[in-house]
């Protein structure tokens, strides 16, 4: 935990920095407990235009380890839609770099993969972390964060009823409906925040992320898309209920959660996408359902969890894969396309970073990213701050109950925002 804590402290002194963390959640598809990567060596970063074909370019000639990001306004990329809501982040569209070095933690082993170029500085660092030497200053946050809704709980029962009747006359079936809770003129200390609000949500894809003077602060539970070989797998998030200290209670809403029709139902239909998207670049006849509702325990919330995994054949380009089935399917709706066109008409801001993904491609073509929800994102110049939650509306949702299960998400950034920076 020590050598954790001095190699974030140490990451910062980078430009860029991408860390995963897994936080001792193991499942069949892990790769790593964590990992870091700092500073580029080369990088691309673009608006949606054209984006994943600029970014095939790159990962073929790279054909190394790259980490970085894909905003939910790809999707503007990937089908005709635009993005004309208010973005204060101004994260660019689409960023990946080529590390000089990677650390590795796997148990109680570190690994060290730094290019040749840099390979003499491994001792060195080596060392530096270990006596915890990084010139990390921490930064003196505003001290009463004053956190604002971009739009109040009238305006959100107005787009969800309205989301609704658009589901009663049958245009979707399901959406993902988005509210922005924001900071202005703030100052926070984004490794302080993220170490607290992965201390209390302890998610098995948390992501701290630096680019610059913007910063990405996760606490994701959500995989988006795995390839390991010619294997893929997502794992969409659908259904959420509180957690409780006392035990029976507690076993209660899990039970609770499992065998609720209306969560089960949502679950599916969102299965059902992925499964389409899916096989878009799959192999014929390969598209599977390992784990179909299950109920997963995190330390703030009880989540249902679905595996949908498929084969494509060997050769088929990462990047097209990823485009093939973005964004993930649990933060548009259904059908796909026109849940999106509604989501951009009804919402209050741009999503930038918020519902896109972050992870890395290694080497062999293999990748692996998470959803980004849970989330935090900074951009320290601007000094603004923003996180959003929402949740999926179906024809038997009630606003009232969908508007607390936001609250219920936001609680931890909240939380978090308010402890950490007093």
């Amino acid at each position: 935990m020590v050598f954790r804590d001095h190699l974030l402290q140490w990451s910062q002194q980078f430009y860029e920095a991408v860390w995963l963390e897994s936080n001792a959640h193991t499942n069949p598809y892990s790769s790593f407990d964590a990992v870091l990567a700092v500073d580029a060596l080369t990088l691309i970063q673009t608006d949606s235009t054209g984006a994943f074909e600029d970014l095939k370019v790159y990962q073929k000639e790279t054909k190394d380890w790259i980490f970085g990001y894909l905003t939910y306004d790809l999707k503007n990329d990937v089908e005709n839609l635009s993005s004309r809501n208010q973005d204060r982040l101004l994260f660019p569209e689409l960023f990946f770099f080529q590390p000089k070095k990677v650390i590795k933690i796997i148990g109680k082993t570190v690994e060290f993969h730094y290019l040749n170029m840099v390979a003499d500085e491994l001792e060195e660092d080596f060392n530096t972390i270990i006596e915890g030497i990084s010139g990390y200053a921490p930064i003196t946050p505003t001290t009463d964060i004053r956190i604002k809704m971009r739009i109040f709980r009238d305006e959100y029962f107005k787009g969800a009823h309205e989301m609704l009747d658009h589901i009663h006359r049958g245009d979707i079936y399901e959406a993902n409906f988005c509210q922005e809770f924001y900071a202005e003129d703030t100052q926070i200390d984004p490794l302080r925040t993220y170490n607290s609000l992965n201390a209390i949500s302890k998610a098995p894809f948390a992501t701290f992320l630096k680019l610059n003077d913007k910063y990405l602060i996760s606490a994701s539970p959500e995989r988006y898309l795995k390839k390991q070989g010619n294997k893929i797998i997502s794992q969409p998030i659908k259904g959420t209920a509180k957690r409780s200290d006392d035990i029976e209670e507690d076993e209660d809403l899990r039970n609770r959660l499992k065998d609720d029709p209306k969560e089960r139902a949502e679950n599916i239909m969102i299965v059902d996408l992925v499964r389409n998207d899916l096989s878009k670049s799959a192999l014929k006849g390969t598209v599977e359902i390992e784990e179909l509702c299950e109920v997963y325990s995190y330390d703030q919330v009880h989540q249902m969890v679905s595996t949908v995994v498929a084969e494509v054949e060997a050769g088929k380009n990462p990047v097209d894969i990823i485009k093939e089935t973005f964004p993930m399917g649990s933060m548009t709706g259904a059908p796909k396309i026109s849940a999106m066109q509604l989501i951009e008409k009804m919402e209050a801001f741009k999503r930038g970073l918020y519902s896109g993904a972050v992870g890395y491609f290694t080497p062999d073509n293999d990748f692996d990213f998470n959803v980004v929800i849970r989330s935090i994102l900074y951009n320290a110049s601007m000094r603004y701050v923003s996180y959003a939650v929402g949740s999926a509306l179906t024809a038997k949702a009630s606003p009232e109950a969908e508007y607390e299960e936001c609250l219920l998400k936001a609680k931890a950034m909240r939380e978090v925002l308010e402890k950490s920076n007093h």
